[in-house]
């Protein structure tokens, strides 16, 4: 293996190191900035410059995509009006690894004036930012695995994994769920894997009453194309289906004269329409379902998911 390879393999296992070394080792104020952020009324403001603030960048758009109010304040232009921006039910996060960067010192300076919470990310307590946070999250002491020991490496990558610890921390305490989560992200893929059955499923389904003839439950079948009618008895109930398998499997000169009782499947499998299409789509492959009803808190019938709603929606 040439050195330049062993040289990235190195990097690698210096960040992953790090990051072990974080884990044991959080920042002992921690779950009070977790509380601060948790009650707020107004909006997280992360600033930072450099490469904390690209850092600064990401960690905002996480919170924002788990429910918590944020933005990102670049701190060149917090010194051209957009301190503006900030409220005092507001509070700060502000990222500078040695903890000494000069263009966060008027961002400092107006929310101590109008009263807003600084949290901060730096590495040691002694530094000018850390000394005048409320809190100050320091990260354990770690070399950067650049070679010259000066670019940014283990540093924002430790800084990185303490804003999505904290992110997904405030997510858990939130109580923040998949519904909400979907309607933050609607577009990609990720929206798509995130569709809720109530978005996929036909509405106008097929049903006929126990005690029917099969003559009936065929003309039915055809006239709704989706292979399967559910069977349902006096008060709406959905006690069974019946589906292209069921017929072949009771071929017979009969048929047609006989009760859909008799050929249906009782106490068919059927979902909620609030399950998550892709979980959906993983149970019909594991069980080999291609149709599925569903139904209500009653147990009432009202809506049917054929497998190829979801692949034609390339759910993955």
């Amino acid at each position: 293996m040439t050195d330049f390879l062993n040289e990235a393999k190195r990097v690698i296992k210096e960040e992953a190191a790090a990051l072990r070394l974080l884990a044991e080792n959080l920042p002992s104020g921690f779950e009070n900035a977790a509380d601060i952020i948790f009650s707020l009324t107004g909006r997280l403001v992360v600033s930072g410059i450099g490469k904390s603030g690209h850092i600064g960048r990401k960690i905002s758009s996480t919170m924002a995509s788990l429910g918590q109010k944020s933005f990102f304040m670049h701190p060149s232009e917090a010194h051209h009006g957009d301190l503006g921006m900030l409220a005092p039910d507001d509070a700060l996060l502000l990222i500078s690894h040695s903890g000494e960067a000069v263009e966060l010192l008027p961002v400092i300076d107006f929310a101590k004036r109008i009263g807003i919470k600084i949290i901060s990310i730096s590495k040691t307590e002694t530094s000018s930012l850390a000394k005048n946070s409320d809190i100050a999250l320091c990260l354990p002491e770690a070399k950067e695995a650049c070679p010259l020991g000066v670019a940014p490496t283990v540093s924002s990558t430790m800084t990185l994994a303490l804003g999505d610890a904290l992110a997904v921390a405030l997510l858990s305490k939130r109580g923040f769920t998949r519904e909400q989560f979907k309607l933050l992200h609607p577009g990609g893929q990720l929206g798509r894997s995130l569709a809720f059955v109530f978005d996929i499923m036909h509405t106008k389904i097929p049903l006929i009453m126990s005690g029917s003839l099969m003559q009936d439950a065929l003309i039915e079948m055809t006239s709704c194309g989706f292979g399967c009618i559910g069977v349902v008895n006096n008060f709406n109930k959905f006690i069974g289906i019946i589906t292209d398998g069921d017929l072949r499997r009771n071929m017979s000169r009969d048929l047609l004269s006989k009760s859909v009782d008799e050929i249906m499947t009782k106490n068919p499998r059927y979902i909620d329409k609030n399950m998550l299409v892709s979980e959906l789509l993983l149970m019909m492959e594991n069980e080999k379902i291609t149709n599925i009803f569903v139904v209500n808190n009653e147990r009432e019938p009202i809506g049917v998911v054929h497998i190829h709603d979801m692949l034609m929606r390339k759910i993955v």
